[in-house]
């Protein structure tokens, strides 16, 4: 159904996005590509406390795929350097704004100190009845939907589950986050078209943003434009309108 009309934004229950640009931002204004990741902080911190004051419900950034493992050693350990720092320095803001941050993704090539910080951060939010932050790290949405396969597959191994009991609840319940609603917007920026392996299960029905910004210059007038946009959708699932 139309979610709205007119300038007023509309808020989603759930939001996804792919924080893209960083290194064009950098690149243009002839810093090195580390100082576009460093300026996206910001960026973070804006589009999770106005999401968070907004009402949104669930908040889900594209922080570190999989394939990001392939660049430069360099590159991957300053970024990572800054995620450490965010899971230390934003805890008040997530603390002040009642958000629980949760994780999207693969643990196994996670340092122990990212591991530490992270599982930390979780459990000191644990109890916020606000907005769900994920951030994935170290996430494919191929990947997940195979590990999900494969525990589905175990416990048909162990005979927990019959084959034909599988459906599509089964396997949400096998998801990183099952619980997270599917998000109704996937805001991406730096103009790309792509979905980039990212919540390949869940967007299946989102309403689809693309900013022109790159990252570190997306605020709260851009998150504003994406729900105005959001607003003047037509959501019909499938259905006959």
């Amino acid at each position: 159904m139309k979610k709205g009309s007119g300038d007023e934004p509309v808020v989603p229950r759930s939001v996804a996005v792919i924080m893209d640009g960083n290194g064009r931002w950098a690149k243009r204004a002839g810093f090195e590509r580390i100082r576009g990741h460093e300026r996206g902080i910001d960026a973070v911190r804006t589009t999770v406390t106005e999401c968070a004051r907004l009402g949104v419900e669930a908040l889900v950034l594209y922080a570190f795929s999989e394939e990001n493992w392939q660049r430069p050693q360099r590159e991957i350990n300053l970024l990572f350097g800054l995620l450490e720092r965010f899971l230390v320095e934003e805890r008040d803001t997530l603390m002040q704004n009642r958000v629980r941050l949760l994780h999207s993704g693969r643990r196994a090539r996670l340092s122990p100190k990212v591991l530490r910080l992270l599982d930390e951060t979780v459990a000191l939010t644990a109890a916020n009845t606000g907005m769900r932050l994920s951030l994935a790290i170290s996430y494919g949405g191929r990947q997940e939907l195979l590990d999900a396969m494969q525990q589905l597959a175990r416990r048909v191994q162990k005979g927990e589950l019959a084959p034909e009991a599988i459906d599509e609840a089964a396997l949400r319940s096998a998801l990183y986050q099952p619980d997270l609603p599917d998000p109704d917007l996937l805001i991406r920026t730096a103009g790309e078209m792509r979905i980039s392996n990212f919540l390949l299960w869940q967007v299946s029905y989102a309403e689809i943003h693309v900013s022109d910004v790159c990252w570190p210059e997306f605020g709260a007038e851009q998150l504003a434009a994406a729900f105005r946009d959001y607003g003047r959708r037509v959501r019909k699932f499938g259905k006959v309108l």
